[in-house]
């Protein structure tokens, strides 16, 4: 370590000293094996006392492992492994709905290793960072969290990647959310329709009446975990673009089809994400049902919402949703010209190659990628315009009808 971090680490040590001694028997950081089971891996909220004190015990397991009798040696730290074949698929038998989840695949964040010291490293100095966060009854975001680290520690971040990893290796290692590390989401969703949400001691939002731009999903996931939620909707309809968002809204869709519209404007968000299950936790009988462009990009999208991203590691079962792929699909190609239709980009092709190895995508959607794949084409859900603006509604509005969708 440079000398300024040895500092950094000296003080958080010497702050965490006075308070953990009477800790220690109380808090213990859990093994790897202890966060194995998909029932057991939902990271809880503890309160940030109980926070404050687990990082404060692992300073000073740390230290005593520094200061035995003897000569001192320096500990690994064993981690739940987040690579994609540490990944299983739990499902539930009640809601019929599946997620990821790790195994029991271990990694190790050493000092030892050349290759990992580094990221043993950033453990210590994000913990210290969210130590301070919490004393200060602060939140901050994982952007504002990689600004502070990229000026404090830039010899050990220089990515928001690494942030966003290190963050998932102390969730691991506190048995924590991120929330409750004082992390909260930046959220880029929306939500309009047929639902009210009320926050605490707040008035209660009409989410018909919001106009076309629809009601923002706050970042805050304590507050989405506490909101009331009220709803007439049958039907809930994850869209892939704000535009299309927009276009739905716009023409009260959901008036016409009783539901609930939520976009993330692509690739979806923490909070996006938890909004959805929680609707989904409290009205469990209502369809989820998922419009988003034929391209591999919008079935991966698709597949986040429903079983859950393998990068998010132990908080990966807090945000799957039981969701039907409504549209695009092939049988719907004869709807739209074949001017409309582009051909796949490299990157489509990469993400295709990702989900067609992966053992956790259903047969009929592996069946739609290797169309895609063959016709070597996409197709945006916007070509269905091409029977007019008022089209995409009564596109939907059949196959909901129908129950069409898989």
């Amino acid at each position: 370590m440079t000398s300024s971090s040895n500092r950094r680490f000296s003080s958080l040590i010497n702050a965490s000293v006075t308070r953990t001694s009477s800790l220690h028997h109380k808090y213990t950081l859990p093994s790897p094996s202890s966060v194995c089971s998909p029932y057991q891996q939902n990271p809880q909220s503890p309160p940030i006392s109980q926070v404050r004190a687990r990082i404060e015990v692992a300073v000073l397991s740390f230290l005593r492992i520094l200061t035995p009798p003897g000569r001192p040696a320096v500990s690994d730290l064993h981690l739940i492994g987040r690579r994609s074949r540490n990944r299983n698929v739990g499902g539930g038998l009640v809601s019929g709905g599946s997620w990821i989840y790790l195994s029991k695949e271990v990694t190790k964040r050493s000092l030892r290793r050349e290759s990992a010291a580094k990221a043993f490293v950033r453990v210590w100095n994000l913990m210290e960072m969210c130590l301070r966060v919490l004393v200060e009854e602060k939140r901050v975001t994982q952007r504002e969290l990689f600004y502070k680290l990229l000026c404090s520690s830039p010899e050990y971040f220089t990515s928001q990647k690494q942030v966003n990893r290190t963050i998932q290796d102390v969730v691991v290692l506190l048995r924590c959310s991120r929330y409750s590390l004082g992390i909260m989401a930046s959220s880029r969703g929306l939500i309009a329709g047929r639902v009210m949400l009320q926050e605490a001691n707040q008035d209660v939002v009409d989410c018909s009446s919001c106009g076309s731009s629809g009601h923002t999903i706050k970042g805050e996931l304590n507050l989405l975990e506490n909101l009331v939620i009220n709803t007439v909707a049958r039907y809930i309809i994850v869209i892939e673009k704000h535009a299309v968002f927009q276009r739905l809204v716009e023409d009260r869709f959901f008036n016409h089809i009783p539901s609930i519209l939520i976009t993330a404007k692509g690739y979806p968000d923490i909070a996006t994400r938890l909004l959805l299950h929680r609707i989904s936790r409290a009205f469990p009988s209502l369809p989820i049902l998922a419009l988003v462009d034929w391209n591999p990009a919008g079935l991966a999208i698709l597949c986040t919402f429903k079983y859950g991203s393998i990068g998010m590691g132990l908080e990966a079962y807090r945000y799957a949703c039981n969701v039907k792929w409504l549209g695009v699909r092939g049988q719907d190609l004869q709807l739209i010209p074949e001017e409309s239709l582009t051909p796949l980009k490299a990157k489509d092709i990469q993400i295709a190659k990702s989900l067609a190895s992966s053992e956790i995508l259903q047969d009929n959607y592996k069946e739609e990628l290797s169309l895609m794949v063959q016709k070597g084409s996409r197709a945006e859900v916007e070509a269905l315009y091409y029977h007019g603006y008022d089209f995409l509604g009564k596109y939907l509005a059949e196959k909901i009808v129908r129950a069409n969708y898989i």
